[in-house]
């Protein structure tokens, strides 16, 4: 927030509605992304978690009320893909591949798809009631924007933005895309900031119905996403710590 190096992500941020006291869960990244899909940890804090997730989750939950999901991410090998880190495509960036309900049907499986498939399901009608868009390491601010470590937070930061101006950017500005909901969100701080278990994190909300200009002082974490993806598709199953977490219905008109 107010980086230099993310103009468009700060744009937009003051054009529409802005979780000021966010926190991430924990740390490094796998348990928030279980957090955020199905509603508690599960990995015991390890990016290498290898076992297979069962407790109920957002594809059962969205499952049973009759609503559609995809995983868009950006480098998988191929849909469907379940296997470990291919770089820059990062495993434990994809929930998905933990879960039960995907593990045991190729069906649910072949709702991961590449990134670039969005495109084709925007414009042939297919796009799910819910999306899950991750960028890869190399353009989620992770790593540089050519691979590894050495250059300068600047240069992830403005990789990371440039990506998102350039793909959801004109997401949010598509008529066929006018009554949808964009969350823009990180998975947790850097390791250094410990604050509430992940650290301060920036949640930007734009689109349909979204209050612009609105700052939220509540306290929020990975738990209520969960929740206000479960209350805007009006399913009534909140797996999990999502059943208990704050509304987050203060960001609409």
């Amino acid at each position: 927030m107010g980086s230099p190096s993310m103009p468009f992500l700060n744009s937009l941020a003051s054009q529409n509605s802005l979780a000021t006291n966010y926190f991430a869960n924990t740390h490094p990244s796998i348990d928030n992304y279980f957090i955020l899909t199905v509603g508690k940890a599960e990995a015991n804090n390890n990016d290498d978690f290898a076992g297979t997730v069962t407790d109920d989750n957002i594809v059962r939950a969205l499952g049973a009320a009759s609503k559609t999901w995809k995983a868009y991410l950006e480098s998988i090998p191929s849909a469907g893909y379940t296997g470990g880190d291919v770089y820059p495509y990062a495993k434990h960036h994809n929930p998905f591949a933990y879960l039960s309900d995907v593990l045991n049907s190729s069906t649910q499986a072949a709702n991961m798809v590449p990134f670039t498939q969005f495109v084709s399901d925007l414009s042939s009608g297919a796009l799910p009631n819910f999306g899950f868009i991750v960028p890869n390491l190399e353009n989620d601010a992770h790593d540089c924007p050519n691979g590894g470590s050495n250059c300068a937070d600047a240069d992830r930061l403005a990789a990371a933005d440039t990506w998102l101006k350039t793909n959801i950017d004109p997401l949010i500005h598509n008529p066929a895309l006018a009554d949808s909901l964009f969350i823009v969100l990180w998975d947790e701080s850097v390791m250094t900031d410990t604050a509430n278990g992940g650290g301060q994190v920036m949640m930007v909300l734009a689109g349909a119905h979204v209050k612009t200009g609105f700052r939220s002082t509540t306290f929020y974490q990975h738990q209520s996403t969960l929740r206000l993806i479960f209350d805007l598709l009006k399913v009534s199953d909140l797996p999990n710590e999502a059943s208990t977490a704050p509304a987050m219905t203060e960001f609409f008109q």
